[in-house]
């Protein structure tokens, strides 16, 4: 039992890599429509922020967080995709 889940162990995260990279790109993202359930989040915060400092920096900065964030989710996924030869 062991050896055959070691063995497909491999073969399993190989398939289901781009699935979970993209299930992470999209919770990171989908983190902004907790708004509609009025918990604060990063955007909402930010939005307060510059409503009392009349700034629009705090929207800006969140916006510059969301999109690194996403590309260093994005490149490390992609290395681990490389790395296992998913597109061979």
């Amino acid at each position: 039992m062991r050896h055959k889940f070691l063995q497909n162990m491999p073969q399993v995260i190989k398939r289901v890599l781009p699935s979970i990279t993209n299930e992470t790109i999209t919770l990171v993202k989908d983190t902004s429509l907790a708004f509609t359930i009025s918990i604060a989040e990063m955007f909402t915060v930010a939005k307060q922020i510059g409503a009392a400092q009349t700034s629009v920096m705090p929207l800006l900065a969140a916006g510059i967080f969301y999109y690194v964030f996403n590309l260093i989710v994005a490149t490390v996924m992609e290395y681990i995709e490389k790395r296992l030869s998913y597109y061979r």
